[in-house]
């Protein structure tokens, strides 16, 4: 079976749906990251100090519309850098494809993290386990993070684009509120 087909099936037969929902603290976090196929410890709190985070957690990597939507975040990383805020992918991918994926499909302007245990991904309520199995994944889903560390917007869609519109709109609203 191919992965898009059991992950469309997995969700349809997935509980209701329970992410994190806004004006909540988000979960703090590090994971192992790699960004330009190298290696780091990505700490959630640490990036918070330099302002907003775009957390985005996607299945798998080099998936097609994983791909797409690492590229389309990719593609918008100048707008995202002028908008003060940095962004992380998050899926259970181990860190050697998470090094290849950042280097490849990221295009080296953005890490990705590896949660191959789904401990992040748990505990922010988009995790996906594989009945009957040990594997899982994480769900498709965008939080922008405030520096004060609160849930400013979530966003779980199927499709890529609309993660990437909702987060520079969540930061532009959130940069307006603030006078910036």
């Amino acid at each position: 079976m191919k992965f898009a087909t059991l992950l469309a099936a997995l969700l349809a037969a997935s509980p209701a749906f329970a992410a994190l929902p806004t004006g909540v603290p988000a979960p703090t976090f590090s994971v192992e990251a790699a960004q330009g196929g190298r290696d780091f410890t990505f700490d959630l709190a640490s990036a918070l100090k330099k302002g907003p985070v775009v957390v985005y957690f996607y299945p798998k990597s080099f998936t097609s519309v994983c791909t797409v939507e690492a590229h389309d975040f990719a593609e918008a990383m100048p707008e995202f850098t002028k908008l003060g805020a940095s962004v992380i992918g998050l899926s259970a991918d181990d860190i050697a494809t998470q090094r290849a994926f950042s280097a490849k499909e990221c295009r080296d302007t953005f890490p990705v993290g590896a949660d191959p245990k789904l401990a992040v991904a748990r505990q922010y309520d988009v995790a996906l386990a594989i009945p009957g199995t040990r594997y899982g994944f994480a769900q498709r889903v965008s939080f922008v993070v405030a520096p004060d560390g609160t849930i400013l917007s979530m966003l779980k869609d199927g499709d890529a684009e609309p993660h990437i519109r909702n987060a520079l709109a969540t930061l532009r609203a959130w940069q307006a509120k603030q006078g910036r």
